[in-house]
């Protein structure tokens, strides 16, 4: 299991903006099998939901309902990736989770909260 970090959560209006970031350990090396592959998030009596993924072809994903409102980056080298949001809705409010895959077997870090305020 990798230990991961979000941060970044906070409270925003409806139709405002937001990024969230991740970090994984420093010492770690990303390859083919060990990647950070995307954030999830999940709502009040919801369950995990994807949100966005970065392929390891680094192909984007995004689901349906965030599409066109939000941006995944990664950067390999600093171990981190990121989420920028906009347009931000109050069914958006979640905790925000980013996971990591290593070999097929999925990593978590605590999540961080994000409120939209209708």
């Amino acid at each position: 299991q990798v230990t991961l970090v979000e941060s970044g959560g906070g409270s925003v209006q409806a139709g405002g903006p937001l990024i969230v970031s991740c970090k994984a350990p420093r010492l770690i090396t990303i390859t083919y099998r060990m990647y950070m592959k995307g954030w999830y998030r999940q709502a009040p009596r919801r369950q995990r939901a994807l949100v966005a993924a970065i392929r390891r072809d680094d192909e984007p994903r995004y689901a349906d309902f965030v599409k066109g409102r939000v941006t995944i980056s990664r950067d390999n080298s600093r171990k981190t990736e990121t989420l920028q949001m906009n347009s931000l809705q109050p069914e958006d409010t979640a905790v925000y989770y980013c996971n990591f895959r290593s070999q097929d077997i999925d990593s978590w870090g605590q999540g961080t909260q994000v409120t939209v305020q209708g």
